[in-house]
């Protein structure tokens, strides 16, 4: 073991103590970055430079934050991404228009819904096809229970970072009867990919109009479950309220979209300010606060899940019969009874499961209203089968940026509920 040891000392070129020494040196040029607090004095004392993450418990998901603390007070933040890089963006390029649909659910696992509708959308752009009413009615109500889900995914989690248990429970056992509608329909829970260019992979199945009317029925008095738990909780509203302040200027100029931005009274909401689908035929508010803060992000999104609702509601109300996808069999395979007695839809059916659909020259860009934000993707066709480059827009991405200027000031405590009223994946972060 000693001459294996001496062997590689003298390939490294230094003896054994000047291994050690190099061991200590980078050891202190560690310390000196990370921990040592610097010479500058402030207010409150001397400033610490501290991480917090990647692995934390309060900051849903792998992210790293460098805090500069005099004493307890945060005097800046800085986030460090990247720790869940998976190149989706390039997976894209190597990949036919039809097998992209998968990725799009694992940038973002709480909301895939969306992320495929808005790749499916930019797609559905560049082939020009129109898409049968039926398609677009079940990509709403598929799209606002996945909504609601997100959102009971942020207030349970939300609730549970600040110290009330029971929210996480009860947000959670709503959520899973929206799970087992996407399985009714899909036979998946959460990468559905059930959005396709061109409709929906298949029809929704017998019985599921009256399961979800089921739902939508329960879920406002479930929603007064949660306000009475939280909204007039003392302790809840001393830890959000003037929590994490920004004002509209700020958030418009870091382009923050979704709840954040709408909670500082910007009503924008690409629903209604940019309709897409079928949302023009629907009638429902947009809600905003007035103060900015995790308090104001908070009663959004409550009163979002209520709005999602009366969405549903409506579209089951008028949900038109008819395909459910486009009758172009070059987009879209021909229905499977129709293989077993034509050649030429068997003909479409193999040319479009191994060549793919050969997508026209051009480039388009799609975006949709998402749970935290606006999701777009920005498609690039070359003509073949496979995109030339597919770049997503992600709200989160977008959003994390605005953290340190709602942290500067404030308690580490606080930052805790900043990071939750925020409501970021990662996953679409590091795609």
């Amino acid at each position: 073991m000693g001459m294996l040891q001496n062997a590689v000392n003298w390939l490294l070129g230094r003896d054994q103590r000047g291994a050690w020494e190099l061991h200590e040196e980078m050891r202190e040029r560690q310390l000196e970055q990370m921990l040592i607090p610097t010479w500058e004095e402030g207010e409150r004392g001397p400033r610490m430079l501290l991480n917090m993450g990647p692995q934390h418990p309060s900051t849903h998901g792998v992210l790293r934050l460098f805090l500069e603390l005099e004493g307890e007070r945060v005097v800046r933040v800085e986030p460090d991404i990247g720790f869940l890089h998976t190149g989706i963006e390039k997976t894209f390029e190597y990949k036919k228009y039809e097998q992209g649909v998968t990725l799009t659910p694992r940038t973002d696992y709480l909301s895939n819904v969306f992320n495929t509708w808005a790749y499916c959308m930019a797609v559905e752009k560049l082939l020009e096809v129109e898409i049968p009413p039926r398609a677009e009615y079940v990509r709403v109500i598929m799209g606002e229970l996945q909504r609601i889900s997100s959102h009971l995914v942020w207030l349970g989690t939300h609730a549970l970072d600040i110290g009330a248990m029971s929210v996480f429970l009860y947000a959670f056992r709503e959520r899973e009867m929206i799970l087992d509608i996407f399985e009714m329909v899909t036979g998946a829970r959460m990468m559905m990919s059930y959005f396709r260019p061109g409709g929906l992979a298949w029809d929704i199945p017998e019985g599921f109009e009256e399961v979800v009317a089921s739902f939508i029925d329960l879920m406002p008095s479930r929603i007064d479950e949660y306000e009475a738990l939280l909204t007039n909780n003392p302790i809840w509203r001393e830890r959000t309220q003037g929590v994490g302040v920004v004002d509209a200027e700020t958030a418009m100029a870091m382009s923050v979209t979704g709840p954040i931005l709408r909670a500082t009274g910007v009503a924008w909401d690409l629903r209604k300010t940019m309709p897409y689908s079928v949302y023009s035929e629907f009638e429902f508010d947009v809600p905003v606060g007035t103060h900015g803060d995790v308090f104001d992000r908070y009663q959004v999104r409550l009163q979002e899940m209520r709005e999602s609702i009366k969405i549903i509601r409506q579209a089951l109300d008028k949900l038109p019969g008819g395909p459910h996808r486009v009758d172009n069999h070059k987009v879209a395979p021909p229905p499977k009874e129709e293989i077993y007695l034509s050649m030429e839809a068997l003909i479409h059916h193999f040319k479009l499961w191994t060549e793919g659909m050969l997508v026209p020259p051009g480039e388009a860009y799609a975006a949709i209203e998402g749970p935290r934000g606006e999701i777009g993707f920005y498609v690039v066709s070359d003509g073949s089968a496979r995109p030339y480059r597919v770049h997503m827009r992600s709200p989160s991405f977008n959003n994390l940026q605005i953290i340190s200027h709602m942290a500067e000031g404030g308690l580490v405590a606080d930052l805790i509920a900043i990071i939750a009223s925020l409501d970021p994946v990662l996953g679409e972060i590091d795609r």
